[in-house]
């Protein structure tokens, strides 16, 4: 696949470490553009700098940009219209935990009653993070453990090997909630699920 062929993946930067694995190990071949997992805390922010991010994309990949994100990445109401706006293929998926397990929907299934927080290497960062800026506000330890609470448990999503490390960094977060399981998902249904979304751009060109 040649530089004008390849496509562009444009994606939160949640799934960094698992989609730059993939580009390292040769499971998949694109350039890639990232837009930061900390302003998934504001959807106006998210839409300005992933508008910026899309636009940049389109200038050196036109008519081969994958958008990674879900439908729900921009709020609940089908907000993230923009693969549509610019003529983009989208992945299906409805966030990014849903592509950790395989997109279509998988995140409902397996958490039908919202009541499981689902903590990935790039979501765990993403916590921790805003766990960060929550405390430097002067929001106290209570209103933190709230952020948490309704809650069942957490389940590990352990897409990269580490998930010793993972269990570390969550018990730092001191949400309050118990390990229910880890996943030992790899990257394989990062890859399809991004594939299915390359293979589905190349048909309709």
């Amino acid at each position: 696949m040649d530089q004008k062929t390849k496509p562009c993946i444009v994606s939160c930067s949640v799934l960094k470490d698992e989609i730059e694995k993939l580009v390292k190990e040769g499971e998949l071949n694109a350039d890639l553009l990232f837009v930061s997992k900390y302003f998934h805390v504001d959807y106006a922010q998210i839409e300005k700098h992933l508008r910026r991010v899309i636009e940049r994309a389109l200038k050196s990949h036109p008519g081969n940009v994958i958008l990674v994100y879900g439908d729900l990445c921009l709020g609940m109401d089908n907000e993230m219209k923009l693969a549509e706006e610019y003529g983009i293929v989208k992945i299906d998926a409805l966030n990014c935990i849903d592509c950790q397990l395989g997109g279509k929907g998988e995140f409902l299934k397996a958490d039908p009653n919202h009541d499981l927080l689902f903590l990935s290497p790039g979501m765990t960062d993403f916590f921790s993070h805003a766990r960060d800026t929550m405390r430097k506000e002067g929001m106290d330890e209570a209103s933190l453990k709230q952020f948490f609470s309704g809650l069942r448990g957490i389940i590990i999503l352990d897409t990269l090997g580490n998930d010793d490390k993972l269990k570390l960094e969550i018990a730092k977060l001191d949400t309050g909630l118990e390990i229910v399981e880890t996943w030992r998902l790899g990257c394989g249904k990062v890859k399809n699920v991004i594939q299915e979304a390359i293979q589905r751009n190349a048909g309709s060109e």
